[in-house]
């Protein structure tokens, strides 16, 4: 288990998006992070794709080079209460909270988390691009609203300054364009999430 790092309440920023991808389900639901350095705690309230509220509760742990080392999960839905637990040497090895290896995710060097923009900024933020600049990534893809975990790949360009093109190269053909705060956290994610 990481230790907590020791902070004071003001190192702590606090980052909140309203979801907006599920059209009958607009206005509802919200992610309350806590950000602090190298960690975050956040709670999301929402409704998945088939109108069923959830929340989920995740906490990561990284180091000083964005380099993700665990993550914690709980999620509540419809009566059923999951929890899942990541751990990484952040060199692409993984395990589950058991210490058990997790090989189907050898090589995954980032986490990307649905649904929330957050975990977006992990491969901006660990692997600075040159504006103009592609890299692609093989990402540890966390589905929230079942608790389930495998590889995805995904490419990042970066645009402008405060602006990352992000690709989904699952063959689904998705794309977005990411605006980044002065510090790399993802702004609004068009469809999907609105910073408040």
């Amino acid at each position: 288990m990481v230790n907590e790092a020791s902070s004071s309440s003001s190192s702590f920023r606090t980052i909140c998006w309203q979801p907006t991808w599920n059209d009958a389900s607009q206005g509802m639901g919200l992610e309350h992070l806590l950000l602090a350095q190298g960690q975050a705690d956040s709670v999301v309230l929402a409704v998945d794709e088939d109108g069923e509220p959830f929340r989920l509760a995740y906490r990561l742990y990284w180091d000083e080079a964005w380099q993700l080392r665990s993550a914690d999960f709980f999620l509540a839905k419809a009566g059923l209460n999951r929890l899942l637990s990541l751990r990484t040497d952040g060199k692409g090895h993984w395990q589950d909270g058991e210490g058990r290896p997790l090989a189907e995710l050898d090589g995954c060097m980032d986490i990307d988390i649905w649904p929330t923009p957050f975990t977006n900024s992990f491969p901006i933020l660990r692997e600075p691009l040159a504006v103009g600049e592609r890299r692609m990534f093989r990402m540890a893809w966390v589905l929230g609203t079942e608790l389930t975990v495998k590889p995805q790949a995904q490419a990042y360009t970066r645009v402008s300054d405060r602006l990352y093109l992000f690709e989904n190269l699952d063959g689904s053909g998705f794309k977005a364009e990411l605006p980044v705060d002065e510090s790399g956290i993802v702004l609004d994610y068009p469809g999907l999430f609105r910073r408040l």
